[in-house]
Order: structure tokens, then C-alpha cells, then sequence
């Protein structure tokens, strides 16, 4: 009668140890912090900063002008105009209000 031969325990101890490494590296490469799943939260969040920076870039250019046109050395007579009348509540003699 033939004998069968199992494997002996190293093999079985390497291949599971193997098994569970690749497991273990397999689940950190999706789900880990560097991994596959982070990488998409992270560029995702990278487009949403991009927008609002390009949003807040626009404001600062937009307070930037403003604050040009009420300098000293470039005055704009109208913008003063609006702002003054803003502020103070005021309107000129020839001015109607209609609410």
C-alpha cells in the first residue's frame, strides 16, 4: 500500500504566514491611511480647496479694487458717492424713494 505523505508543518506555517502577510498589505494598500480610498477623500478635498481658493481670490481682487478706487492717490468720485450715501442714509434734493 502507498503511503501518502502530508505536507510538513513549515510549508503549512510559511504558506499561512504568507497567506495572512499579503492579506494584512492588500488591506492596507485600500483601506489605510495611505491607501487607495484616503487617496480619493484626499483629492477630492483638494478640488473642493481649490474652488473655494479661487472663490476667496476673486473677493481679495474684488476688496482690492475697491479699496484702489477710495484711495488717496485715485479717487473715484461716484464709488465715494454710493459709499457716503450707504453709510449716512442720505439722498440728494432731485431723489425720489420708492420702497
Amino acid at each position: 500500500m502507498a503511503r501518502r505523505r502530508t505536507p510538513a508543518l513549515g510549508a503549512w506555517l510559511f504558506f499561512s504566514l504568507a497567506f495572512a502577510a499579503g492579506a494584512y498589505f492588500t488591506f492596507a494598500a485600500v483601506q489605510g491611511s495611505f491607501g487607495v480610498f484616503r487617496r480619493a477623500e484626499i483629492t477630492a478635498e483638494t478640488r473642493n480647496l481649490e474652488v473655494e481658493l479661487a472663490g476667496l481670490s476673486a473677493e481679495v481682487t474684488r476688496m482690492e479694487n475697491l479699496t484702489k478706487r477710495l484711495s488717496d492717490d485715485y479717487l473715484d468720485l461716484d464709488l465715494l458717492d454710493e459709499q457716503a450715501r450707504s453709510v449716512l442714509g442720505m439722498l440728494r434734493a432731485d431723489e425720489l424713494v420708492i420702497r
